[in-house]
């Protein structure tokens, strides 16, 4: 783990930067820092006196002599360590050939070919952008169209997907998809009891980015999830948010271990969603206000999002490469406004298509 603070924020505030490494949070036994750093009262807790001291460090050739002796006793690891400084050269040689290739066609976008404009060759820099919105307009489109926050949020990220590709002079047709993994918390009676009381699965979802109607693509979105639904075996949100702690940045962190075990050309960006406590949480006093998931990018996929409920508000990260999305920033603002478009639907001045009904014919006709 690697945890930062980051001082000197607007209004006094502070921010705390988790870093997990996904081998450390295997949902079964560890969880994540964020987990347990968060109390529920603002009264902060008694600290415990810490006594430990760090021992001096090993001198040159104690560390030396160590080595040997390990090579002595493991010969098979050193050949296997040989091995993987070789092919560590030979990538580092073909990253070498790409950055001369990538020089060549500076000018020509970086992304693969063919792949649309969510597969991108990964530099080693990142574009962060954040945006918070009231979960009281999620629950209201789920009033007035059915569903569930889960559907409307996936519905929401499709609308802005949509805007975004065409912002881009993308071609985007009626039968335009994008294949997102949406990892889903799943009951499983047959498998070993987990810390946080149930498992994470992969979902391959179709995203219809060609549906230009945002109820229509919020009940092809419900539609396709429905047979998860059906199951038996999907986890009510309301029962994600009452795991005690912070529970959301262990999902995603799962989410994200579970995303790279998957097959990478099944699909196209990884979005999780995971509610979090409807109450407010503090770190020794200092109230939380916000909280920002970011997932990792995998190879040769230019975004990721992250979605976490807190306290009434619906949070979102959006994980971006540097290079291929230096329009990081109009996904968030699209994602914003087709959070809109679909509140709009609810209005009850909003004129609606009629169902089932003959059109009335205008007055003076024969």
């Amino acid at each position: 783990w690697e945890t930062y603070l980051v001082e000197g924020l607007e209004d006094g505030r502070f921010a705390v930067l988790s870093k997990s490494h996904q081998v450390l949070v295997d949902g079964a036994t560890t969880l994540d820092l964020g987990q347990l750093l968060l109390d529920v009262s603002p009264e902060p807790p008694e600290t415990v006196a810490d006594e430990w001291s760090p021992q001096p460090g090993p001198r040159a050739a104690t560390l030396v002599a160590d080595a040997v002796g390990e090579a002595l006793r493991r010969p098979a690891q050193v050949v296997e360590t040989v091995r993987g400084g070789v092919g560590e050269l030979a990538h580092h040689a073909a990253r070498l050939a790409g950055f001369v290739q990538s020089a060549a066609g500076a000018l020509s976008p970086a992304r693969s070919s063919g792949d649309g404009p969510l597969a991108a060759v990964l530099s080693q820099q990142r574009r962060f952008v954040t945006l918070e919105t009231d979960l009281e307009a999620y629950r209201k489109v789920r009033a007035m169209h059915g569903g569930t926050v889960n559907d409307v949020v996936l519905a929401i990220v499709t609308g802005g997907l949509r805007s975004w590709m065409m912002t881009r002079a993308e071609t985007v047709r009626g039968s335009s998809r994008v294949r997102a993994l949406v990892p889903m918390s799943v009951v499983d009676e047959e498998g070993e009891p987990t810390s946080l009381g149930s498992h994470v699965t992969p979902h391959l979802l179709s995203l219809p980015v060609g549906e230009a109607s945002p109820v229509m693509r919020l009940h092809q979105v419900s539609y396709a999830l429905k047979a998860h639904k059906e199951t038996g075996r999907a986890v009510a949100a309301r029962k994600l948010s009452r795991i005690s702690g912070f529970a959301p940045s262990t999902f995603h962190a799962l989410g994200a271990r579970v995303a790279t075990a998957y097959p990478r050309r099944a699909f196209q960006l990884v979005i999780t969603n995971v509610p979090g406590p409807q109450f407010p949480l503090y770190a020794l006093g200092a109230r939380m206000l916000a909280s920002y998931p970011v997932l990792p990018l995998l190879q040769g996929q230019a975004v990721a999002v992250g979605v976490t409920s807190y306290d009434g508000k619906v949070f979102y990260g959006i994980d971006a490469d540097y290079d291929a999305m230096p329009d990081a920033d109009v996904l968030g603002q699209c994602i914003a406004e087709a959070l809109d478009e679909l509140v709009e639907t609810t209005t009850t001045s909003r004129a609606r298509a009629p169902r089932g009904r003959t059109k009335p014919r205008p007055k003076g006709d024969g």
